[in-house]
């Protein structure tokens, strides 16, 4: 610390004495298979500052520049290969052109997460020793991509480069999805018969009351948290099946109860399956952080958690027929980010978006992460994109100490080009930070020793910090004379930038700069401003 204030004394004394829905994207066509996983991408040398800023820059971070924080997300769904691959058993190197251009889109678009899914069927989109390789990656089950790739490290290889967090979407209970075609003799259906039941209209099911359940899907969890730099683990809406799955028959969980029963159990049917589901999420929450602390828990339940709260709330209740407690979930803070599938508009009566948001952010009483589900289907007209824009300020507003939101899914991002637009030059027009998990770590990283000489007409910075094991980003902020502060989010890897010293007709000069770093919890360190002039 003593060297690094020692340096930003010596920089102030040197500028003192010196001016210086989903919708499957088209398959495309197929490159060349890399020879390595590691994807490159080349950052811009200079920043680009405006030749003058409006009132909407000046207001933006008037005084405080660290302010810039705000998860944006998107899903991407391997189910049915809802968004990716676009069919099974395409080429590796056809699988790749597809991963990385919808990797691109979210990082040209200033998103900073993305939420994949990797067990759509107790299956793996993964190297995995537990289940069979995932249909919906090769066209048979059990069948490893030719030429051999690991798709997951591949995908987290790739958002990493690009600055984007990775969360690992996994579905804890489903067997078999409708389009899963034929059973394979390596699915948990035929290796472990006992912890399986077959739904009416096709599908299967592990039950959730069966510890042989709960140890498989905790198993799968803590194999990727251990194996793989992920960011997140992330469980959607899929506990107990919805009804409908079996044509509004009740679960078929007879033998696991008989056999609760007979054990001398004495709570009801339903309260039985609430607990068995509780407990599996408590277990996983306090198994991720006994193994990894920075990796984050994340939930997407079901929006409405029960009909009449708040009052006027109506619709499907998922304490009763999902037989998940999300409420208590919440309460109890096993989760570090919820994202409640608020997929209704806003004056929707009955499942008024707002509503809903507030209703959730009343019951987090732990003060976890709260970024909402956000549908992003529909028609993509000026309507559809002012509801959505609504939606992102919405948010914003009601949540202003951890701002954020998921959208389901990446497909109508990707096909509404109109609403893509519109997102990227409104709410997402700057990159931001995800914001940090204080629960987990509120230490904050080392400040930089920064390095500034003068080049003609440019400032070349150079910093880096003694131990950066743990940082995973750099923010330099810069303030030209007329304007407030602006900012740059760089990746790790990006040790020196350049700014023009003075900009536009005017020749606005530059006035000052601070460097932060930035760990892999979010944690920014402290300021320190640097006056050039």
């Amino acid at each position: 610390m003593k060297k690094t204030l020692l340096s930003l004394l010596t920089l102030c004394l040197f500028f003192y004495s010196c001016k210086s829905t989903r919708e499957v994207p088209k398959a495309p066509e197929e490159p060349a298979v890399p020879d390595t996983e590691e994807i490159v991408e080349p950052i811009p040398e200079e920043i680009e500052v405006p030749e003058t800023l409006d009132e909407e820059e000046k207001a933006r971070n008037p005084n405080t520049p660290k302010n810039i924080e705000e998860f944006r997300a998107a899903w991407i769904a391997t189910v049915a290969n809802i968004n990716w691959p676009s069919k099974p058993g395409l080429s590796t190197s056809a699988q790749q052109k597809e991963a990385l251009e919808l990797l691109d889109f979210l990082e040209s678009h200033n998103f900073n997460a993305v939420v994949f899914q990797v067990r759509p069927q107790a299956d793996a989109l993964y190297k995995s020793e537990i289940e069979p390789w995932s249909y919906f990656l090769t066209g048979e089950q059990g069948k490893a991509p030719e030429p051999y790739y690991d798709p997951l490290k591949f995908w987290i290889n790739a958002a990493h480069q690009r600055g984007l967090e990775l969360h690992v979407w996994l579905n804890p209970y489903r067997a078999h999805h409708t389009t899963g075609k034929e059973i394979s003799e390596k699915s948990v259906i035929k290796t472990n018969p006992e912890l399986v039941v077959a739904l009416e209209n096709g599908m299967w099911w592990m039950d959730p009351a069966q510890k042989g359940t709960q140890d498989r899907s905790a198993a799968v969890v803590m194999d990727i948290v251990k194996r793989y730099d992920v960011d997140g683990i992330h469980f959607d809406d899929y506990f107990y099946p919805y009804d409908s799955y079996n044509n509004g028959k009740d679960f078929p969980d007879d033998k696991s109860w008989r056999a609760y029963q007979a054990a001398g159990g004495e709570l009801s049917r339903g309260d039985w399956r609430r607990e068995s589901v509780n407990v599996f999420i408590k277990r996983i929450y306090e198994e991720i952080k006994a193994e990894k602390p920075h990796v984050k828990f994340g939930l997407s339940p079901f929006g409405i958690w029960r009909p009449g709260y708040p009052e006027s709330v109506q619709g499907y209740d998922q304490y009763d027929k999902l037989y998940a407690d999300a409420k208590l979930w919440l309460n109890e803070g096993w989760i570090d980010y919820y994202t409640p599938q608020l997929y209704w508009k806003i004056s929707q009566l009955g499942q008024s978006f707002p509503e809903l948001l507030g209703w959730w952010k009343s019951e987090n009483t732990k003060q976890r992460h709260l970024w909402p589900g956000m549908n992003v289907g529909g028609d993509g007209d000026e309507m559809h994109i002012t509801e959505v824009i609504n939606q992102i300020m919405i948010t914003r507003g009601m949540l202003p100490q951890s701002k954020g939101a998921v959208h389901w899914s990446i497909g109508p991002l990707l096909k509404n080009k109109e609403l893509a637009k519109a997102i990227k030059e409104g709410p997402y027009r700057k990159k931001t930070l995800v914001p940090p998990s204080p629960w987990l770590d509120n230490t904050p990283p080392e400040i930089p020793n920064v390095t500034v000489n003068e080049n003609l007409d440019k400032i070349e910075m150079t910093w880096g910090v003694e131990d950066d094991a743990d940082i995973k980003k750099w923010v330099l902020y810069f303030k030209y004379e007329t304007g407030s502060w602006d900012y740059k989010i760089l990746n790790f890897e990006k040790r020196s930038q350049s700014l023009q010293k003075e900009v536009g007709k005017k020749k606005v000069q530059l006035e000052k700069i601070g460097i932060t770093s930035v760990d892999r919890n979010g944690n920014q360190s402290e300021f320190i401003e640097i006056k050039i002039n």
